[in-house]
C-alpha cells in the first residue's frame, strides 16, 4: 500500500494503477530527509508523476506549490484522485496537474510558470527518458538558482556528471536504485 512518509499527511494512503512502479516509501523519505528543510515553501517539479507520491509528499511536507506531469492516462486519473483528497487541506492553487509527456510538459511549464527549487524526476525504471528530461529543465532554464534536481535511476543506468551549467553533487544508492542529486554550479 502507498502511502505518504511524513509531514502533515503522514500515514495517508494513495492510489496508484496497477501498471504503476511506484518508489519504495524508504526512498521517498531518503530524499526528504537529504532536501530537509530546503522543502519549506518550495516550488516543486514531479516529472514522471505516477500516483504523484513525490509532489504529495512536498506538499504534506510544507511545499507552497507543485506541478505534476504524467502522460499516462491511468496514471493521471489516480493522480487527480490523490490531488483532490487532499485538495481541501491545501491552500487554493497549490498544485497543477499537465497531462502531457514529459518533454512537452516541461517545455509548457517553462513557459507559463516561475523556475522551481525543487525538480524530482522519476521515470519507468531502466529508461534512458531521465537524461532527455533533465537536459529539458536544464535548456529551458527551470531551475531557481539555488535549487535541487533530485534523479532517480537504476544502478546501471549511467547519468551524466553535468549538462550545461547543473552539476552533479550528490548521489545515493538504495539496493538497485540510485539518487543523482545536481545543483547549479556545484562542484563535481
Amino acid at each position: 500500500m502507498l502511502k505518504i512518509t511524513g509531514g502533515q499527511f503522514r500515514g495517508r494512503t494513495l492510489v496508484a494503477p496497477p501498471t504503476l512502479r511506484p518508489t519504495e516509501a524508504k526512498v521517498r523519505q531518503a530524499v526528504f530527509n537529504i532536501l530537509g528543510d530546503f522543502i519549506d515553501d518550495a516550488r516543486v517539479l514531479d516529472g514522471f508523476a505516477g500516483s504523484g507520491a513525490f509532489g504529495l509528499e512536498a506538499l504534506s511536507r510544507g511545499a507552497a506549490f507543485v506541478a505534476f506531469v504524467e502522460s499516462e492516462t491511468e496514471a493521471v486519473l489516480c493522480l487527480r484522485d490523490n490531488v483532490a483528497r487532499f485538495d481541501p487541506e491545501l491552500p487554493p492553487g497549490s498544485s497543477r496537474v499537465v497531462h502531457m509527456d514529459i518533454d512537452g510538459g516541461l517545455r509548457m511549464l517553462a513557459k507559463e510558470e516561475p523556475p522551481f527549487d525543487v525538480v524530482i524526476l522519476d521515470p519507468p525504471y531502466r529508461a534512458v527518458d531521465g537524461k532527455k528530461a533533465l537536459n529539458t529543465v536544464v535548456e529551458c532554464a527551470m531551475l531557481a538558482p539555488s535549487g535541487v534536481v533530485v534523479l532517480e535511476h537504476h544502478r546501471n543506468t549511467r547519468m551524466p556528471l553535468s549538462v550545461g551549467a547543473v552539476r552533479q553533487w550528490k548521489e545515493h544508492r538504495y539496493g538497485g536504485t540510485v539518487l543523482s542529486l545536481y545543483q547549479l554550479g556545484a562542484a563535481e
